[in-house]
């Protein structure tokens, strides 16, 4: 069992940055991949990011790419999700997500993921 608690969401101006914190509990946390994705007004939730399990390989959605940055770190049982250039149609409820089975690679699937945090919310205005 893997429980998530994200931190960090704001209120933004529009070129700011946050960072996003996941914090996790369970000792296995450190065998999960993990992602971020997240849900708009009015839309669907949708993938963000994703990082292995096994190292720090990455992959993005294309409309983030060259603006967040996943990372992972081990021994604080923490994902991060910083975020620069931040535009108003980034503004949404973003949550954290462990894959559902230890040792698995990443996915950009919801349906892969088995735990979820409760969301923070992100605002950027204009």
């Amino acid at each position: 069992q893997v429980q998530l608690v994200e931190s960090g969401g704001g209120l933004v101006q529009a070129g700011g940055s946050l960072r996003l914190s996941c914090a996790a509990s369970g000792r296995t946390f450190s065998s999960h991949s993990m992602g971020w994705f997240r849900q708009a007004p009015g839309k669907e939730r949708e993938f963000v990011a994703h990082i292995q399990w096994s190292g720090p390989i990455v992959y993005y959605t294309d409309s983030v790419k060259g603006r967040f940055t996943i990372s992972r770190d081990n021994a604080k049982n923490t994902v991060y999700l910083q975020m620069n250039s931040l535009e108003p149609e980034d503004t949404a409820v973003y949550y954290c997500a462990a894959m559902r089975f230890p040792r698995s690679p990443a996915s950009t699937r919801e349906a892969s993921y088995a735990y979820w945090g409760q969301g923070t919310q992100v605002t950027v205005s204009s």
